[in-house]
């Protein structure tokens, strides 16, 4: 029985009319929703269109570069009425391929070699191949171990913590007159928002926090400014890695 002094509960239904009704009712203006709807639009839009004409560039590039050493004859336009874009980077894929079956037999390497000798001995030349060679031979080469490790180092003054890519370790002459030969590492640390410029320097292991995540994760990080921030690490993670606590 519901007397005078316990009124009746309202239902959970009467609660939510309640709450819909003392709740301040916002009207958005017109010109608020053409702005989210032109935003929404160009996030959605905006990296698959960047993305497809940097590939387009690319394989423009690329056709350009290599179609005037194709004979026509061999030439998609010659028997169709369209362009056919593509061609010349199919072309250069399959030459590097056979160039590397070539090389990897005793006739293939003997061609090599007689190659790098003569432009060892170009004053001009030997120095820019040997560089290049040595980069890509690191960058692409399958059983390397540079930039395949992320951590932090306190840089530039202490407190500040950066991002730093690990590299190979110091060479012979380098590391014999580093204080602690055996205990430095060659790292990277990558300028925002391009990657491609920053700091190289040596500084001790003990001196690097490990972080478990992906070199591109690293990379989106340091392009982004910190908008990005990967999901394989949250924030609380990092803190705990610090020697002091951030609050």
């Amino acid at each position: 029985m519901v007397t005078e002094d316990h009124p009746p509960r309202p239902t959970p239904e009467q609660l939510a009319a309640m709450a819909a009704a003392a709740a301040p009712v916002v009207h958005v203006s017109f010109g608020a929703r053409l702005r989210t709807y032109f935003l929404t639009g160009l996030i959605l839009t905006g990296p698959v269109a960047i993305t497809a004409y940097l590939t387009w560039s690319f394989i423009t590039w690329v056709d350009n570069l290599v179609r005037p050493f194709i004979p026509d004859a061999f030439l998609p336009e010659t028997y169709l009425p369209f362009y056919l874009p593509g061609y010349g980077l199919i072309i250069v894929f399959v030459a590097l391929t056979f160039l590397g079956f070539i090389t990897a037999n005793l006739i293939g390497r003997t061609l090599v070699e007689l190659g790098e000798k003569v432009l060892s001995r170009m004053p001009v030349v030997r120095p820019i191949y040997k560089s290049l060679k040595q980069i890509f031979q690191t960058v692409f080469s399958q059983s390397g171990s540079s930039f395949r490790k992320v951590g932090l180092v306190e840089f530039p003054s202490p407190g500040m913590w950066s991002m730093v890519f690990l590299s190979q370790p110091p060479s012979n002459d380098v590391a014999a007159r580093l204080p602690d030969p055996e205990d430095y590492v060659s790292v990277f640390l990558p300028c925002t928002p391009n990657p491609t410029t920053g700091f190289f320097f040596y500084v001790k292991r003990s001196s690097i926090i490990d972080i478990d995540i992906a070199v591109e994760d690293a990379a989106t990080l340091i392009i982004s400014g910190g908008m990005i921030q990967p999901n394989a690490i949250k924030r609380d993670d990092v803190v705990a890695l610090l020697p002091e606590k951030v609050t």
